[in-house]
């Protein structure tokens, strides 16, 4: 009787309002009811949009199905969460409200507008009904630059429909803060608040959209002027641009033998000789950086490497059954991809529509990677895509465009290829989409199904895929490069590109990306612009006011030596070389195909088995496992004073301590001592009694430090 009592006086209060005036607008149900379930949070991954629901009611993740949430909520259950005779005493309405027992509590006052618009719904009929679709939403302001902290800015969000037709939807928009210590949003007045300095990203979801809003607060009080600053390509424009923007000084630039040692790791795996050095720093050359870049880029060591950095963005490995004869087969045609200079997007057209023995051919070896045509097209789609297509199998991708139909449809395109060493072409191949029980139709993610039979779905994707003004293609590859560059990707993780995981700079993201196809997709020409600008060249030493920087690249990111190039070093530097598996002596470990080859030191170090993503995530340090290897371990301790080695070598050749340690210095970090460090290490050999023993401490010592494990 009360329930009763207190839903009559809500109609009494909804007619006095005007209630007889809001009946021409009908509610409607996909454009009306659904964002209030989101807005409240019933259709969260939490509440009733769990892949099995709560308490018996099951509705999609966010809204994703809206005709599912129709059929659960009014046919489901015996029609009891909708009455239409007593639209008050709907389970819809008073379960929300907490009138009858709820497991979320109250999350709808039963005086407030949710309420109010559910009744006005049961009342009108509870029909599906749409009038139009949503088209899109516009948040404004998409991007803010605040002045000082706590600094309101009203947020607003206006829905565009099919019909031309344009709605307020702010109440009912869900403004979730990536980081919520760093923005307040009040929930009643739709207000942000920076309450710490720097980028920050609100998600707002309206219906099935979700669009990012980009907040910003200097770093500091004071503007910064940086157009004296020295620019030598559009990336220094775009860094130097969002640099000023946040009140961030840069890093100076870094000295020849530091910037030999950097590229040298990044565009070929190797540390400098001693020789090499000593020739590049005396050079007298006006553009040597420039030309050092090209003599890299057109190296053996060049092809040797990227070939090892395709090969893990690829998965090469053996097969199953530890035959790694496809693996030697699609190495050897991938390195002569890059020494040939083959462009990045007939390498992926080769790939996709590969058939074939994979035992005489490479490609058809890229269809082996994925267990089956589920797992292929979540492969390729973080592959050539950087999207995470997989997020979509159960359900709709929550924040992202991708629907279980993408996800289905690209799965069916790759269910046409017979697998087994011969890779062919399988008509009849289908999967199962899980929502129809139906075989999927195969579909062009986020663009359409394929009808046209007489065309293969594979040729169809590929036309698309690498097509010159494809959204996709382009921006992943070059991301992936400039995270291999300059330590971190302008969208982080590389694969997971979607509107709600911005780029930091994506103006920059989009020049490079057109850079990138009008020099035909040539991974050399990106590396080269990459690689030519301040902003590659500039120190990894943060000063005061830039050091909690770990993204606008005020300064140099270090990056950990990746285990194969590690171990290389560590070679190189003691004159030893490291044994893998039966592979001759002498064998680099960046050149090996198979990369479960026999190796204490790689096993040591952490190196990647290719079995899923190699991709590390931006900061990644390396682990404890390493480093207590590498303080008391063999991996160091057997091999530096052995016979033969570099330090075994120089104590025969009689050579004094202190010029020992300067050419440890000088092929371990490609410089000399400091003066301070000369001067430590002259005062500590005064009291040594035993100088051999000393200088194994040292080389130990200086090979576990980080400036010797990092790219810095």
């Amino acid at each position: 009787m009360q329930i009763l009592i207190r839903s009559l006086s809500l109609i009494l209060v909804i007619n006095s309002l005007g209630f007889a005036q809001e009946q021409v607008t009908r509610v409607e149900f996909e454009n009306d009811l659904v964002p209030l379930f989101t807005r409240h949070g019933c259709n969260a991954g939490a509440c009733h949009g769990a892949a099995i629901g709560r308490g018996g009611f099951r509705l999609s993740l966010y809204g994703g199905d809206p005709k599912a949430d129709y059929d659960a909520i009014v046919r489901h259950m015996r029609g009891r969460r909708v009455n239409l005779a007593r639209p008050e005493a709907s389970l819809v309405v008073l379960k929300p409200t907490d009138h009858v027992e709820h497991g979320g509590g109250a999350v709808i006052d039963d005086d407030g507008p949710s309420a109010q618009l559910l009744l006005d719904w049961i009342r009108q009929g509870a029909s599906y009904e749409s009038s139009r679709q949503l088209v899109r939403v516009v948040v404004t302001p998409p991007q803010s630059l605040a002045r000082e902290l706590g600094e309101p800015i009203q947020l607003r969000t206006v829905a565009h429909y099919s019909d031309g037709s344009l709605r307020d939807v702010t109440p009912w928009t869900v403004f979730a803060p990536e980081d919520d210590s760093a923005i307040e949003i009040d929930d009643q007045t739709y207000q942000a608040k920076i309450r710490r300095r720097g980028r920050h990203i609100i998600v707002a979801r309206y219906l099935t959209k979700v669009v990012p809003v980009e907040l910003i607060l200097p770093l500091a009080d004071s503007r910064i002027d940086l157009t004296s600053e020295q620019q030598s390509n559009f990336v220094d424009a775009e860094i130097l641009s969002s640099l000023a923007k946040l009140g961030l000084e840069p890093s100076p630039g870094i000295g020849d033998a530091a910037f030999l040692r950097r590229l040298s790791l990044d565009l070929t795996g190797r540390l400098p000789s001693v020789e090499e050095r000593q020739r590049f720093v005396d050079s007298r050359q006006a553009n040597k950086r420039s030309a050092l870049v090209d003599e890299l880029l057109g190296s053996e060591a060049f092809s040797e490497y990227w070939t090892f950095q395709l090969a893990k963005l690829l998965r090469i490995r053996p097969e199953r059954d530890g035959d790694d004869t496809g693996a030697q087969v699609y190495h050897r045609w991938l390195k002569k991809q890059i020494v040939d200079g083959i462009s990045y997007q007939q390498v992926a057209r080769d790939l996709i529509m590969a058939t074939g023995d994979t035992h005489e051919l490479g490609p058809p070896n890229f269809h082996s990677v994925a267990s089956g045509p589920r797992e292929e097209a979540e492969f390729v789609s973080e592959l050539f895509m950087g999207s995470r297509l997989r997020c979509a199998n159960c359900h709709n991708h929550p924040l992202d465009r991708w629907t279980q139909d993408d996800y289905h449809g690209l799965a069916a395109i790759f269910a046409k290829i017979g697998r087994g060493r011969t890779i062919q072409e399988d008509p009849g191949g289908k999967t199962i989409h899980p929502r129809t029980r139906e075989p999927a139709v195969q579909r062009i993610p986020g663009e359409e199904f394929l009808s046209d039979d007489s065309l293969p779905g594979r040729l169809q994707f590929s036309e698309w895929l690498t097509a010159e003004d494809n959204p996709y293609f382009a921006k992943a590859i070059v991301n992936r490069l400039w995270q291999r560059m300059m330590g971190r990707g302008l969208v982080e993780p590389v694969d997971d590109f979607r509107d709600t995981n911005p780029a930091t700079h994506p103006a920059l993201l989009d020049r490079l990306a057109g850079d990138f196809v009008a020099n035909g997709y040539q991974l050399r020409h990106t590396l080269r612009v990459i690689a030519s600008s301040e902003a590659y060249a500039r120190s990894a030493n943060a000063s005061l006011q830039n050091k909690n920087d770990d993204r606008f690249y005020s300064h140099r990111i270090r990056q950990p030596l990746e285990p194969e190039v590690l171990a290389d070093a560590i070679s190189d530097v003691l004159e030893v070389p490291d044994k893998y598996g039966d592979q001759p002596v002498g064998t680099r470990a960046v050149s090996l195909v198979n990369p479960t080859t026999p190796s204490q030191t790689l096993d040591v170090l952490g190196r990647c088995g290719r079995e899923e993503s190699c991709e590390p995530a931006a900061g990644v340090v390396r682990g404890l496992s390493q480093k207590l290897h590498l303080m008391n371990g063999p991996l160091l301790n057997a091999r530096i004073a052995v016979e033969g080695s570099r330090l075994d070598r120089l104590l025969r050749e009689a050579r004094e301590p202190l010029e020992i340690i300067e050419e440890f210095y000088l092929v371990g970090l490609s410089r000399k001592p400091t003066q301070v460090e000369h001067d430590h290490w002259a005062k500590q050999l005064e009291n040594v009694s035993d100088p051999p023993a000393f200088l194994e401490d040292f080389v130990w010592a200086l090979m576990s430090s980080d400036e010797f494990v990092t790219n810095h």
